[in-house]
């Protein structure tokens, strides 16, 4: 597959966004323990912005097919990305964090479904799971240069002996706006291309004004989807709770972002190919490996706590290993399944319904998590994910 132009500069924007982002994600734990935020502060934080950016998904996707625009509203949304990782740089209380979130969230919302969309109006239908794999792929590359900067910070501080204070933590935090604000200037040199005859320009309004009749008109295999990533993300709360699970069973905050980045290291060599899979042998195929990989892996994470220290330790390391796995498996294979199932008039639209499902599930999901961990055990959100992820292989294998 040729590598055209936008893909390559949408991706080159993710590689930068997410150095960015995952410099900054691995600290979020510590910075807010700092503040005195504890695993409800971390459901509750994680839990509204993922779900604030879900609902935005749906009405940035829905407005990107009316006007039939993706390149503004991209741009927008990485701006917004920019202005709440400024005000997360400065916070001093958590619930300035949360405010950050929100705002970071609600840019992610606004460029998700058309960058994606951008993605799939400019690549052929037999290709579409090899350009979601490199896009996915640079990425996770992205997120293993921040997470490779983020070890050494945490390194730095814990040497320091400053962990227990948010000042330790801004430096890092200021230097994460820096390519956050490269990949929004990059953004300028996209061109986004003419809409093809055959799209309806009344479709997204159709959809607006008859919801219910939209949703019936969309194929059954879509629908059926839509109901088990539902079933699934129940269960997926904040990859946060991995992080502090790995504390929690005796890793130092440096070994943990390590941990972190082995999970994106596996991610990012197996993106592409699993996109090119997909293509293949069949969406179906990856996606019920990915759910069963993801049950595994949480199951595994519950059960951790019971082993000896050094059988534990090593255990995590390849549940973080297989939890990359799961990411490869699912996350460009999903937005290619989308567009394949999705009318074209209505492709963002059905991006962003995907990604709504996905963010309002992450709220209950990341409270109940936070609770579960703070009133029955640092293992028991785990015991409910990998139960809910294994119902979710079987669904679909069933239903799809």
């Amino acid at each position: 597959m040729k590598i055209g132009r936008t893909l390559l500069i949408v991706s080159v924007v993710s590689l930068l966004n997410d150095i960015s982002s995952e410099m900054i994600y691995p600290l979020m734990p510590f910075f807010l323990a700092s503040l005195g935020g504890g695993g409800k502060v971390v459901g509750l934080i994680e839990g509204a912005a993922g779900s604030l950016s879900a609902v935005i998904r749906l009405a940035s996707g829905w407005f990107s097919d009316l006007i039939r625009r993706r390149k503004e509203l991209t741009i927008l949304g990485y701006g917004g990305g920019v202005a709440g990782k400024i005000l997360l740089a400065i916070a001093g209380a958590w619930w300035v964090v949360l405010v950050a979130r929100l705002i970071e969230r609600f840019g992610k919302g606004i460029r998700t479904s058309p960058r994606d969309a951008l993605i799939a109006d400019t690549t052929a239908p037999e290709d579409r799971g090899k350009a979601f794999g490199f896009h996915q792929m640079m990425d996770n590359v992205g997120a293993v240069i921040g997470v490779v900067i983020a070890y050494f910070v945490l390194a730095r501080i814990a040497q320091a002996g400053g962990a227990g204070s948010p000042d330790a933590y801004r430096s890092a935090l200021w230097l994460g706006v820096v390519p956050a604000a490269a990949a929004l200037l990059l953004l300028f040199l996209v061109r986004e291309p003419a809409s093809p005859p055959e799209a309806k320009p009344d479709g997204a309004l159709q959809a607006f004004r008859h919801p219910v009749a939209a949703w019936r008109s969309l194929s059954p295999k879509l629908r059926r989807y839509l109901l088990v990533v539902l079933l699934f993300e129940l269960g997926n709360s904040s990859n946060l709770f991995l992080l502090m699970r790995a504390e929690n069973l005796g890793f130092a905050k440096p070994d943990v972002v390590l941990l972190y980045l082995v999970f994106n290291v596996v991610a990012a060599a197996a993106a592409y190919q699993a996109g090119h899979w997909s293509d293949r042998f069949g969406r179906r195929r990856l996606l019920i490996a990915g759910y069963g990989l993801y049950g595994a892996t949480y199951l595994g994470f519950a059960a951790a706590g019971g082993l000896a220290t050094g059988a534990s330790h090593a255990c995590i390391w390849g549940l973080f290993a297989l939890y990359g796995l799961y990411s490869a498996f699912t996350g460009g294979v999903e937005k290619a399944l989308i567009t394949d199932l999705a009318p074209r008039e209505l492709r963002a639209t059905m991006l962003g319904l995907h990604a709504m499902v996905l963010g309002l599930a992450l709220l209950p999901a990341s409270v109940l998590a936070g609770a579960l961990w703070d009133w029955a055990g640092p293992a028991a959100p785990f015991w409910l994910g990998g139960v809910l992820g294994v119902s979710a292989a079987c669904a679909l294998w069933k239903t799809l």
